[in-house]
Order: structure tokens, then sequence, then C-alpha cells
């Protein structure tokens, strides 16, 4: 009995050893993304330990984000954030005492040497970002393991934003999403430097907002009957008197605490509230506010439906009056200076025959329906600018006219946001060809359903540029940047809305971050792998990815054509033929005749991944 005691001691000293020693890693190379504007690797390592402290320079330790880094280091047990003058084998953050114009307000440098590691920055969101590409440099399984030694290369970083405008949305109108699952996103966001949230909050499918004057918006337009288990699309019927189960809205006190948790993270709250269109949620609610004339029975809807004939009536007063009640208890809400009110899709077949709204157009000498729109919109922009918000709204708001204040979100292409950006108005690029990850990112037959009829590949975002050709330099600056959009269709839960984020708003983050001249495909693909680790670790879905070879064919000397492949996941095995020949595995690019069908194949840890695709080789 006393060995077996004596046993089960040693066994228990020897955990409680590993557990407070922690695991030792010699850090290799840094897997940044976004990739910084400079970073230079130099020779020896700076040893991260339990001994290594951490100073907050003249902020002090109880510094909103000094606060934030201390419970990061915490979770990872080390050192939190001290007061006092910093030692040797510490962590620094600072503010810059002149400063840095290189850097701006969003900029930081971090230097690793000897004597540990100094970030610093002009301002705290600087240094918020600084960290973030810290967390980065440690172990991808930081979050997971316990370590008690990081050895981290001696390097300089320099690093500041291509965009002012980095964003991400979330449609909760098609899926209901809870805080928690926001707040995580916001994690996300922040860990890519993304820093516009914007959240589509009412739509035909629900009414997402308490509103406490209109308390019908939430009793009814923010529920619908469950359809879940069927594909969007095909859904059964409502059955008489069937229980809504499926929504739900968040509370005043909710948006609040959302809000705030993004402004810790230096996310800006963009909400998004539907004029005109898109409404049926509303006119379910309060059907008084549809066209005079219009008998539809409006319901909130479970499934697609098109053309979208519900419209708010443009000639009512009481919608006007309406409206302006809803943004009295929104502006209060979020404190960023946009909101944003839709415009998109707007069918007008109702405002055709309503008499309400041909009055209205009379009235105001107006030539077509879209100038009904537009005189909408206005109005609604003259009531939010003095309430000093400004308005954002698809590029629909430019076909009846729009005021020089307004700012555009191009999705429908490029074309609206280049025509808006030459008449004066900013611009926000989003278009559907390559920054709506509700379309499948890989092969349909290997991918949970999705969005169809595109394909919207990590190769494909990355390449994208959203600076366009063909403006000016004053033009150019009208360009505030781009965003990533999540449309719900086909998303009904947390881990889905990550799996077709990721690693797709990786890329996203880089296209607005980093200069173009240092991009490269090969290294980012390199680093996805490695954040595929790191995002896995902290419990996110992380999408495959498209395992589709991209093909480069370019004419020889000799009238032959060069074929060469290139692949989007890292490790991929690529397989190929020519004609009726053998499938040879792929290891460098290889001659053919013109005229020549190539097959391939592709497989990743063993698995075919893709279809067999052949091609001709035609030019």
């Amino acid at each position: 009995m006393r060995n077996r005691l004596y046993r089960v001691c040693l066994v228990l000293v020897a955990v409680f050893l590993a557990v407070s020693c922690g695991k030792k890693v010699v850090i290799e190379s840094y897997a940044l993304i976004p990739e910084p504007v400079e970073m230079t690797m130099e020779k020896g390592c700076f040893s991260l330990s339990s001994s290594t402290k951490c100073y907050a320079g003249s902020m002090g330790q109880n510094d909103p984000v000094m606060k934030y880094i201390s419970s990061r280091l915490r979770q990872w047990h080390f050192n939190p954030v001290l007061a006092g003058k910093p030692e040797a084998n510490c962590l620094q953050f600072l503010i810059n005492e002149a400063y840095d114009q290189e850097l701006g307000e969003e900029g930081y440098t971090i230097d690793v040497d000897k004597d540990g590691v100094v970030v610093s920055a002009n301002s705290e969101k600087g240094l918020f970002y600084g960290f973030q590409t810290l967390v980065q440099m440690l172990p991808e399984d930081v979050s997971e393991v316990r370590y008690s030694k990081i050895d981290l290369p001696y390097c300089h970083i320099k690093d500041y934003p291509r965009f002012d405008w980095r964003g991400c949305h979330l449609d909760v109108s098609r899926h209901f999403f809870g805080v928690s699952q926001v707040k995580k996103l916001l994690d996300l966001m922040s860990l890519y430097k993304m820093n516009k949230f914007h959240w589509h909050l009412t739509d035909d499918h629900g009414w997402r907002i308490e509103i406490a004057k209109y308390p019908l918006l939430n009793d009814i337009g923010s529920w619908r009957v469950d359809r879940d288990n069927q594909p969007w699309g095909e859904a059964d019927p409502a059955g008489e008197d069937e229980q809504r189960t499926n929504g739900g809205y968040y509370t005043k006190e909710q948006i609040a605490e959302i809000v705030e948790y993004a402004a810790e993270r230096f996310i800006d709250v963009i909400p998004e509230i539907e004029i005109p269109g898109h409404c049926c949620a509303v006119l379910e609610a309060y059907p008084s506010f549809a066209c005079a004339g219009d008998d539809t029975t409006y319901t909130v809807q479970f499934g697609p439906y098109w053309p979208p004939r519900a419209i708010l009536c443009g000639g009512n007063d009481s919608v006007m009056t309406f409206l302006k009640d809803v943004m009295d208890e929104i502006v209060p809400l979020f404190p960023y200076k946009y909101i944003h009110i839709g415009g998109d899709e707007a069918e007008k077949d109702n405002w055709t025959r309503c008499p309400r709204c041909k009055k209205r157009m009379k009235e105001l000498k107006l030539k077509d329906y879209e100038q009904l729109q537009s005189w909408m919109i206005v109005e609604m922009e003259d009531y939010l600018r003095g309430q000093g918000r400004s308005i954002i709204g698809w590029d629909e708001i430019l076909d009846g006219g729009v005021s020089p204040d307004a700012t555009v979100m191009s999705w429908r292409g490029e074309k609206g946001g280049i025509a808006a950006a030459r008449r004066g108005n900013d611009v926000i690029m989003t278009p559907i060809d390559y920054c709506y990850f509700n379309f499948y990112q890989a092969d349909a037959e290997f991918q949970p359903p999705a969005m169809p009829n595109s394909l919207i590949t990590l190769r494909k975002v990355y390449d994208y540029n959203p600076m366009p050709n063909g403006l000016t330099t004053s033009q150019r600056k009208h360009i505030l940047g781009a965003q990533a959009n999540l449309w719900t269709e086909y998303i009904n839960t947390p881990e889905m809305t990550e799996y077709m984020l990721l690693p797709r708003l990786c890329a996203m983050s880089e296209n607005l971050w980093s200069p173009l001249n240092v991009k490269n495909w090969q290294r980012f693909r390199s680093n996805v792998a490695r954040h595929t680790v790191r995002l896995e670790a902290n419990d996110y879905t992380v999408g495959t990815g498209s395992f589709k070879p991209m093909i480069t064919v370019e004419k020889t000397a000799d009238g032959n054509r060069m074929v060469t492949f290139d692949w989007e996941v890292e490790g991929t095995r690529l397989y190929y033929r020519v004609d009726d020949g053998k499938f040879v595995k792929y290891e460098e690019p290889f001659e053919v005749e013109k005229g020549s069908r190539v097959s391939t194949v592709s497989f990743y840890m063993g698995m075919m991944k893709e279809k067999v695709y052949e091609f001709e080789i035609k030019n």
C-alpha cells in the first residue's frame, strides 16, 4: 500500500511540474495576416517566459487597452501589465512622445531584441493593433497549451493600414444570431484588424432590434415559422395557427453591450435599417404602411421570393413619421456617425398603382419612381443629419439622385462606386463577385449548401484590389475601403458563419491593410495553413477552401504550350494526365501541344477533394 501511494505521489508531482513548468518552443518564423508594411528579421531570439514583466509606459495599468492586454496575457499564464520603470526582460507598450506622421492613428512598430519586446504607437488604437500582431507571433496553440518559454526571433516591424474602412457585414435577419456569437465575430475581426461592423438588422425575414414605440415590430415582425430543417427555397407553407418559434431580436441593453464590446476592440458598429423595400416584417406588423390598393397579405418570410414586392408607401405621411420615430430610438444606441438605410432591390410596382404615391410625385414634380425613392432617402438623410449622423446606402440610391454627403456601398459590381467617386461621394467597395461570402468557396459537391450560381474562392478574394482603375487622384480619396458581406439565407448556425467567413476574411483583411507591394500569394497561402491551426485552437470553424487547380498556360518558343498548376490549400496534391495517358503527380510545369486535353484531380490528406476537371489547350 505504501509503495502504491508513493508511486501515485510521484505521478502527481510529475503532473504538477509539467503543468507549472509548461512547454518550451522556438518560433522559427512569423506568419502574420495581414502582412505588415515592413518586417526585418535579425539573428537571435528573446525568450518570453513567466519571469518576463509587462509595462504600460505613461498610460498606466488601468488604461482600457492595458486592461485588455493584461486579461489576454493572464489567459496564457504570463504576467499582467504593471506600472513603474521597465527592466530588462520585459514587454513594453508605449505611446510615442513625438507623433509619427507615417504611422498615423492606427499604425505601430514592434521591436524584438535581447532586452525584450517594445510595441509603440501614436495612439491606444495603434497599440491595440500592435498587440494583435504580437498575438500572431506567439505559437498557434497558445490558447490551449501552457508555455513556460517562447523564443521570439529578433525583428523590427513597421505597420499601418492602406484603407480606413476595413469592414465585415453580418445579416441577422434571415437567421438570427445571439450576443455571444456576435461578440465572437468581433473578436475575429479584431485579430485581423478589421474595424467596421455592418449589422444588417432588418429585412423581409425578421426585424431584429427592439423598438419601444412600435412593439409589434418585435411581437410579430421578429418571428417566423421554423423551417431550418428544410433547404432554403423549398420550405413547406406555414400551417394554419402554426407557432412561430424561429427568430428573436436584440434588446436595447444587448445592443449597448455589443456596441461597447466592439468599441473596446476599436470597431465601429453601423446598423442597417432597410428603406423602402425588404420590409415584409414591417408590413405584417403594420399593414397600414403598405400602398393604397395593395391587397397582399405580407408575412415574415422563411425563404426566398422574387420579385420582392413589399415596399413602404412613398406617399403615406405616417410612413415617414414611423421611420423618423424608429431612427429616434436607433441613433442613441449607435455612437458612430453612420446609419445604413439600405435602398437596394426596392421593386416599385405597388407605387405605380398607388394613388398616394402618384399624388406625392405630382406635388414634388418628380419625373419617375426612382426619384420618389430618392426623395424618401434624402428626407431621412436630412433628419439624421440633424442628429449628427450621415447615411450609407447600397448603390441603388444613385439611381434617382443622391446628396453629395451620402456614402455609397457599391455591390452591383464596381460601376456604381466609380460613378459615385467621380461625382464626389464617398464609397465603400463590396462588389458581389468578390466580397459576398455567402457564395460557395469551393466545389459545391464537396461543400455544405450555400448561395448557388457563383464561386468566390480564397484566391479570388485575395486577388481583389478595392481601388478601381480609371479614377483621378482626387477621386481615389473617396474610396474609403471595402468589406466582406455575409448574407445568411443558407447559414443557420454559428459554426456555418465562421466556415463561410474563414479563411476568406483573412484575404480581405490583407487586401484592406497591406500595401500592394508586400502582398504575395504563396506566402499568404502558407500563412493561412498556420492560421487555420490558430483559429481552430480558439474554437473557430474554418472552411476547407477550394481544391480546383489554378492553371496558367504560356506559349513556348517552339509553338507548344507550357502548363503551370497552382493550388489554394497548402498540402494539396495534384495529379494530371494529357489526352488519354496515365495520371501522374504534378511536380513542375510541363509542355504540351496546342489542342491537347488535360485532366486533373486533387487530393488532400489522402482524400479526393475535387471531381476530375478537364480542359483543352486552345490558345
